[in-house]
């Protein structure tokens, strides 16, 4: 049976389940809002104390830290799947998809598996903003020469 793009596209809009936009936005709002209040809790703890700088540090460790281990024994996900971007967007988010990379590849051993697929989420993230900040560096630094 042949279907032609236009038809299947039609087939497909149809059938498709719709996503709760406004619902969405907000999970992704009051969730990511508290993971950011339990940073700046966070800090405020640090900071009795560390240094301003070495608490924020320690906060981004911490929540790095949480989240690959929220994601080693299963909630992340959990978590994840009520909140969507929430959890996505902060740095909680990164940690999610190298801890989830490794768990994938763990059974391929340590070298194969864990070392050479660790970044396969992370690694174009890590790749686009360097050479995007990098680029953000240059241009910045000709106006700096400029004005």
């Amino acid at each position: 049976m042949q279907i032609d793009k236009k038809s299947y596209r039609k087939y497909a809009d149809a059938r498709a389940q719709k996503s709760p936009c406004a619902k969405n936005c907000i999970n992704a709002f009051l969730y990511g809002g508290f993971i950011c209040v339990i940073a700046q809790g966070l800090k405020d703890l640090y900071m009795t104390f560390l240094t301003e700088k070495d608490a924020a540090t320690l906060v981004s460790v911490t929540l790095i830290f949480l989240a690959a281990l929220l994601t080693g024994i299963g909630v992340f996900d959990r978590i994840a799947k009520h909140a969507g971007a929430g959890t996505l967007v902060p740095i909680t988010g990164f940690s999610n998809a190298v801890a989830s990379s490794a768990l994938d590849a763990k059974g391929e051993g340590f070298v194969l598996g864990v070392g050479a697929k660790i970044f396969t989420i992370a690694g174009p993230v890590i790749l686009y903003g360097i050479t995007a900040g990098a680029i953000y560096g240059v241009i910045y630094y000709i106006i700096t020469l400029i004005i």
